[in-house]
Formats: C-alpha cells, sequence, structure tokens
C-alpha cells in the first residue's frame, strides 16, 4: 500500500545565508551548515542544514517505508524577512523544492512559501509557483508579522488560492504571545499547537472558510488542540451565541472541510483524531527532519481500521488534495 508523507521538510542553503541579511526583529547567525535563528528575542531555534539533505530524507523515507513526500520549507517563513528580502526569500524556497521535486519526480512534490508580509507580492509568487513551479500547495503560518490570518488584507490571497484550486496547509511560527512561554522551551510544547488552532478558529469564525466554500486548508499536527475544545466552542457559539457574528452555519460544519494531518507522538492524539475526523479527512505526516518518521507512522500503522479507510489516510486523500 503506498505511503504519502504530507509534511516533511527541507531547508535551502541560500535561504539560511540569506536570513543573516535580515535587519529586523529576526536575527540568524552561523554558517558551514549550521545556524542560530532568534524569533525578536522571544524564542532561539538551531539549524542544522545536514539533517534537511534531500538524500538523507529519501534514506530516511525508505527506512519508514515511505514512498512519495510533500515538501515545504521549514519556519521562518518570507513574512518574517524585510520588506526588500522577502520576496526574494520565497523565490529562493520555491525554487529549491521545486529544483528537488524535478530531480526526483516519482519521490517529491511541493508547497510554496510565500511573501505574506506584501500580499500582491505573494498573489504574483503563487501563481509562479503553480503554473511555472507545478508545485501543488502553499503554506500559511499562524500569523503574518503578527497580523491575524483572518485580517481583510489576505482576502485577495483566499481568493487566488481557491481560485487555482491550490490547499491552504497551516504551519507554526513563534506565537506573538510567545513570551508567555518562554520558560521551560514551552513554546515548541504547546504553543505552536495552540497558535495554529487560535489561526485555524479565526478562519472559520471570521467567516473567510465561508466565503470561500471550496478553500481547501490541512490544519497539521492532529488539528493542534482544536478538535479537543471543538465542543466548547460549539457551545459557545451555539448555545450562548458568542462569536458567530460573521457565519450562517456552525464552526464544526466548517472545519468538517478542513484536513488533519497525523503528526503527533502520541498514540491516544491519533486515535482521537481518527474518531473526530474520519478516515476521509486525515492524512499521513512524519514532520521530517524534526520527527523520526517511524514516531508517527507506527501509531497509525497500529490504528484499527478498514483496509480502505488505511487506503485512504496512507494515500488517497493526499493523491485527491494535492492532485498528486
Amino acid at each position: 500500500m503506498i505511503r504519502i508523507d504530507c509534511q516533511s521538510h527541507v531547508f535551502p542553503k541560500a535561504y539560511a545565508e540569506l536570513l543573516k541579511c535580515n535587519r529586523g526583529g529576526l536575527r540568524t547567525t552561523g554558517s558551514k551548515g549550521r545556524y542560530s535563528i532568534d524569533y525578536g528575542g522571544v524564542y532561539q531555534a538551531q539549524l542544522n542544514l545536514d539533517a534537511y539533505d534531500p538524500d538523507a530524507k529519501l534514506r530516511a523515507m525508505d527506512a519508514a517505508k515511505i514512498d512519495f513526500a510533500v515538501l515545504s520549507v521549514n519556519m521562518p517563513g518570507p513574512e518574517w524577512l524585510d520588506d526588500d528580502l522577502a520576496v526574494q526569500a520565497a523565490q529562493c524556497c520555491n525554487d529549491y523544492v521545486a529544483e528537488q521535486c524535478a530531480l526526483h519526480p516519482d519521490r517529491f512534490a511541493g508547497l510554496a512559501s510565500l511573501p505574506l508580509s506584501n500580499v500582491s507580492a505573494a498573489i504574483d509568487e503563487m501563481e509562479r509557483a503553480a503554473n511555472a513551479l507545478k508545485l501543488r500547495g502553499v503554506v500559511l503560518y499562524s500569523h503574518v508579522q503578527g497580523k491575524p490570518v483572518d485580517g481583510p488584507e489576505f482576502e485577495p490571497f483566499f481568493a487566488r488560492a481557491q481560485a487555482l484550486d491550490l490547499p491552504v496547509v497551516l504551519h507554526p511560527t513563534t506565537p506573538t504571545w510567545g513570551g508567555a512561554l518562554q520558560d521551560y522551551s514551552m513554546i515548541p510544547m504547546i504553543g505552536f499547537m495552540v497558535d495554529t488552532s487560535i489561526a485555524m478558529l479565526r478562519l472559520i469564525l471570521s467567516g473567510v472558510m465561508e466565503r470561500f466554500p471550496a478553500l481547501t486548508v490541512v490544519h497539521p499536527h492532529a488539528g493542534g488542540v482544536l478538535p479537543y475544545l471543538m465542543g466548547r466552542v460549539m457551545e459557545q457559539t451555539e448555545i450562548k451565541r458568542r462569536g458567530r457574528e460573521h457565519i450562517t452555519r456552525r464552526p464544526d460544519a466548517y472545519y468538517r472541510r478542513v484536513y488533519l494531518d497525523l503528526v503527533t507522538p502520541s498514540p491516544q492524539a491519533v486515535e482521537y483524531a481518527f474518531r473526530f475526523a474520519g478516515a476521509d479527512r486525515l492524512l499521513l505526516g512524519s514532520d521530517h527532519p524534526w520527527v523520526d518518521p517511524h514516531v508517527v507512522l507506527d501509531l497509525v500503522d497500529d490504528l484499527p481500521m478498514s483496509v480502505e479507510e488505511r487506503a485512504r489516510i496512507y494515500s488517497e486523500n493526499a493523491i485527491r488534495l494535492f492532485h498528486l
């Protein structure tokens, strides 16, 4: 049975070097494939390019019996960079991903990075990525330089993504409120999961999902915390009538259109995501190289389901979603 990994990351050396030129809040130092990235003094991450080597990825895929991977460049997104660098950064990332897909067309497809701090430029780059580079979706981080993803300035982006039939794949970045989680490394522990869940809920409650009914969104990491809290969201909106000024349907009706990837080290979370979303809306994912693919895939392999359900989760949903 074919297995497709829908969350797998690469990182171009040229992009890492470009990050060092930034003058704003994001500061990067390092050389020779090893870098330290400081997100405005709130969060620091170490980057080792050896871990992102495409040949190493292929070896890890083979060891885990993964047939195909959908590649994206890991955080930080281009929107973290100064305006004069952001477009160049996105083009650098997208050209690199397209190059890897061209070298290994039987193993890789790709997602586009966008300079969403400049929506017009982001739409232009999305068009180039889809039409010239043949990338299969776009990455949307949980905020854009502190601006919420449902801001009115992003409406043209969602409209064009819908028109191009490009899935929008959420991905965490350092939360604007990350200062509250600096102790004990809590930003990657829970901050990322909460921030993408806030972003997803904003897309629902703001009416973005209603105004763009053909827009497809992928919510990573088994939906973060949102599936677990959806009952509370529903009680607030449908019983107390709070927060539903921009929607005409129940929040879970919009969330039923959203795909969840199963990147989580928790067997309970994998089981809950399966019960919550069903086989038609789940995707395999590993978060390689941050996570050994076996960590996630072994949990999904152990989940009791029918042969037909397993085929949908392992590959059929991804083939349909990303037009593979």
